[in-house]
């Protein structure tokens, strides 16, 4: 089944660099619509896009970029950052707001390509922009987890589904939740919230919780 994007971009030889890119990959990829706003992922048939590429400066409202970012995740939009900026603050934060993934526009098509088909799957993707923030952020706080708690969130990076992670594990996808649940309501309680997949991956390789390599 082809992956469905919808792209948010104020500039022309972006818009027909991603098409072209999408059109190259091995996966099937097609962008269904395509803006200057934020309001073309609402707009029919942006809607029924699976995955929003999104530049932080888009939009005759110029609105902020984290409004931008809340506005789509908080229903549910996967979003990856497609961005000249390569501030760490700025895609920290960006993960703390729910995105898949932050990428520069200096990181080329495969990173693009990769991260759009992995928030399609579900997945984490670290293109090195994320990751080189993410190693340069050390959390002030630490939560403590149960050996159970981080085989769980280990196995959970590492699979596709909870239903996998509890294949593997010989447990019940119920409980493959209540142990996620537990890491996050850990995480929000020393004042580091992770409400995503990919911000939970970000607090466990700021801890040493997880590394690349297990990936």
């Amino acid at each position: 089944m082809a992956i469905t994007v919808t792209v948010v971009d104020d500039h022309p030889a972006i818009l027909a660099g991603v098409r072209a890119w999408y059109a190259e990959a091995g996966r099937s990829i097609q962008v269904i619509a395509a803006g200057t706003s934020v309001d073309v992922a609402w707009t029919a048939p942006g809607d029924q896009a699976d995955v929003v590429v999104l530049d932080l400066n888009v939009g005759a409202e110029r609105m902020p970029y984290q409004r931008a970012v809340r506005r789509l995740v908080d229903v549910g939009r996967k979003v990856i950052v497609y961005t000249m900026q390569d501030s760490e603050e700025v895609a920290l934060t960006c993960l703390e707001l729910g995105v898949c993934a932050f990428l520069t526009k200096s990181e080329g098509h495969e990173h693009l390509v990769a991260a759009t088909i992995a928030a399609a799957e579900n997945r984490p993707y670290l293109p090195p922009t994320l990751a080189g923030a993410i190693a340069a952020d050390r959390g002030p706080a630490q939560p403590r987890l149960s050996d159970r708690e981080r085989e769980v969130l280990t196995q959970w990076f590492q699979c596709e589904s909870k239903q996998l992670v509890a294949e593997r594990m010989r447990i019940t996808p119920r409980t493959v939740d209540t142990y996620l649940d537990r890491v996050r309501v850990k995480y929000a309680n020393v004042g580091r919230p992770a409400p995503t997949k990919a911000a939970l991956l970000a607090r466990a390789i700021q801890d040493g919780l997880v590394g690349l390599d297990d990936l």
